[in-house]
């Protein structure tokens, strides 16, 4: 795994972010584990986190998309960290965007934050994680309704690996399948559990033979096949 990868993993627990026990998703699905990038709230750490968005995205989009797409609420800080991040690594000018979930009638009308949309933007979605699928019917249309945008892909911190709504593949395998663009993240579970499990940290087993169970439990009955 990429030394970037394993200090991410790290981030997200130091900050919080991260967290092992009992939870209750916003699927309705009961998770032995639960990520909340609401966690991240101070200067040094959206920095941070900026950084390890642009890294994905310059790995697995290059330089090809001319806006980073955050929907609102949680997309908002997450795309303007990451558009600071990306100029100041890549030394290229992008432009944010986030939606308002009611449309303002005055002053900067209109649906949409930072940057407007134009027919032929290239964009990049980005989100905190995405465990169903079910923001991408929400952030898709009111994309398409500003512009002719080519969405190029989704970006997350969390690849759950979780099955989407349709059935047995994951969520982001699916958006890929029903929308026509890659989905991809910093992490998925799967290298969590690897970096984590029987390994101390800080003085703390954060993944012990029980939650390893745990987890190993929840994919047996939701995991994407």
């Amino acid at each position: 795994m990429e030394q970037y990868k394993q200090e991410f993993i790290e981030f997200m627990v130091d900050s919080k972010v991260l967290k092992f026990g009992e939870f209750t998703l916003k699927s309705g699905r009961k998770s032995p584990f639960f990520m909340n990038a609401g966690a991240y709230v101070t200067g040094a750490q959206l920095k941070r986190l900026g950084e390890y968005y642009a890294r994905a995205i310059h790995d697995n989009y290059g330089d090809d998309f001319d806006v980073l797409f955050g929907p609102a609420y949680k997309g908002i800080p997450l795309s303007v960290a990451t558009t600071i991040a990306y100029s100041e690594l890549y030394g290229k000018e992008i432009r944010y965007c986030s939606n308002r979930k009611e449309v303002k009638d005055h002053g900067d009308v209109g649906i949409l934050l930072g940057s407007n949309l134009k027919d032929g933007d290239r964009v990049v979605i980005i989100e905190d994680v995405t465990t169903s699928g079910k923001s991408i019917e929400e952030t898709f249309p009111i994309l398409k309704a500003q512009a002719n945008v080519d969405i190029k892909g989704l970006i997350v911190s969390l690849n759950r690996m979780e099955k989407g709504l349709g059935g047995e593949e994951s969520a982001l395998a699916e958006i890929k399948r029903k929308y026509g663009f890659d989905a991809h993240a910093i992490v998925t579970m799967e290298e969590v559990v690897e970096h984590l499990y029987h390994r101390e940290y800080k003085g703390k087993v954060i993944i012990d033979d029980a939650m390893k169970a745990a987890i190993d439990a929840y994919y047996e009955k939701y995991g994407a096949r």
